[in-house]
């Protein structure tokens, strides 16, 4: 039987495992993928990912837009932890704006 309770963080991306996860990553980068290993400084192994790069323009009124620049397709990617801003498990579905 697994274990599905969560008591420390890292307990989350255990859960994810196999799963489709959302990576945002320092520099507006984002990557969806499957998450294949992990460790305790959340470096990451992805699988079939979808990296997105982003760029921020800023306006005369200072209001900031962010928009797609590239993507492409990885087969696999090792992710340092040190650049992992959030992870989102389990993602089934395209975050809302």
């Amino acid at each position: 039987a697994m274990d599905d309770s969560v008591h420390e963080p890292l307990d989350l991306v255990k859960l994810s495992l196999a799963e489709r996860v959302y990576i945002k990553c320092r520099g507006e980068r984002e990557l969806k993928g499957r998450l294949h290993a992990y460790d305790q400084h959340l470096n990451m192994v992805l699988g079939d990912v979808e990296e997105t790069l982003f760029e921020v323009d800023t306006d005369e009124t200072g209001q900031q837009t962010r928009r797609a620049v590239a993507t492409r397709q990885i087969e696999m990617l090792f992710i340092r932890g040190d650049s992992v801003i959030i992870v989102s498990p389990k993602l089934r579905k395209h975050l809302r704006r």
